[in-house]
């Protein structure tokens, strides 16, 4: 006996297409922020066209889309200053270069990344008009991470040009980009662990944003406060000191 047909499947409805414009403009925007926003910087990298490119095909879905969707992602994720990759690094062009006003105007962080060439910093590493910072009108946070500083160690002693090259090239490049966007409110330090919070390179930058009047904050990778660093005490100076205390 052959088994009996399963009954003909009934043609599903085609439900009608979703409306995204139609939810609330919160809603929107928290669906743009977990498409758009990166958890770290952006910068020119050979990995954007797989990281970041398939991100910004929403800017093509419509105006109306576009124009929501390019405020998220430019003034909500940090931008770098200069790019460090290899294959970018001497570029002419850094990124803000690459990018039209339109989306400069809303960006929000910047990020200025310290130590590579640290003994010979590429030509293109100069805050000028053509980076286009005066299109910036809305940069509040320049989060300046410190990779090392040649400054601090004995063993860069013959490589570098100066002891104190690099912290002037530092000083100079922190110090140009706030007269070219004073709206900066904000000067955030971050860098490896084996930067000492007490490094002469990020001391010189915590001094001259305190000077330009900008807050100073910490991130999160070194652990780096306000708190003074405590300094390993000597027991026998620490004892000679409490005899000297009792003869008096």
């Amino acid at each position: 006996m052959k088994p009996s047909k399963p009954p003909a499947t009934r043609r599903r409805k085609r439900l009608p297409p979703f409306r995204f414009l139609d939810l609330p403009p919160e809603l929107r925007l928290k669906i743009y922020e977990l498409v758009l926003i990166s958890p770290t910087t952006i910068d020119l990298d050979p990995s954007n066209c797989v990281t970041i490119a398939p991100r910004l095909r929403l800017f093509l879905v419509s105006h109306r889309v576009h124009d929501e969707a390019f405020r998220v992602f430019y003034g909500q994720n940090t931008f770098r200053l200069f790019p460090i990759h290899g294959r970018f690094y001497h570029t002419k062009k850094p990124l803000l270069v690459r990018l039209p006003a339109q989306y400069l105007a809303v960006v929000t962080t910047l990020e200025l990344r310290l130590g590579p060439g640290w003994n010979g910093p590429p030509r293109g590493w100069v805050v000028n008009d053509r980076l286009g910072l005066h299109n910036i009108t809305k940069l509040r946070l320049l989060k300046i991470f410190v990779e090392f500083d040649p400054a601090s160690h004995e063993v860069f002693e013959g490589f570098r040009v100066g002891k104190e090259f690099y912290t002037d090239f530092c000083l100079k490049l922190a110090r140009d980009v706030v007269k070219r966007v004073p709206t900066v409110e904000e000067f955030q330090f971050d860098g490896w662990n084996s930067v000492k919070r007490s490094a002469p390179l990020l001391m010189a930058l915590v001094k001259e944003g305190r000077e330009l009047g900008r807050r100073v904050s910490w991130g999160d990778e070194a652990g780096w406060s306000d708190k003074v660093e405590l300094k390993a005490i000597d027991p026998e100076q620490s004892l000679e000191g409490l005899v000297a205390g009792l003869n008096l």
